[in-house]
């Protein structure tokens, strides 16, 4: 599996670059603040949501901690998509949310 760290994806954020992220916690931890760029897609509604997802982009994928975002990567990738799982999730972010 593909991994990040949190300031390499912030860094590639701060250059402008174009990354896709999906947030994979839940509502309330959503509200709580993510990453602005992020998108948010519970992990229980992926397996719903493939059709919101293009197999020709890369995806970051963020949860608290980096275990259901681990998860979800895993099912991703089994499905044809190109994921990398952020490290350490929200907890190691050193960027912004909102």
């Amino acid at each position: 599996m593909k991994t990040i760290q949190p300031d390499q994806l912030l860094e590639k954020i701060k250059k402008g670059e174009n990354v896709n992220i999906i947030d994979v916690r839940e509502d309330l931890e959503v509200a709580a603040g993510k990453i602005p760029e992020a998108n948010h897609i519970p992990l229980g509604d992926i397996p719903h949501s493939l059709d919101k997802l293009d197999k020709n982009k890369h995806y970051y994928m963020v949860c608290h901690s980096g275990g259901r975002s681990s998860s979800a990567c895993e099912y991703l990738v089994n499905q044809g998509y190109d994921v990398t799982n952020m490290i350490g999730g929200m907890l190691a972010w050193p960027g912004e949310t909102k």
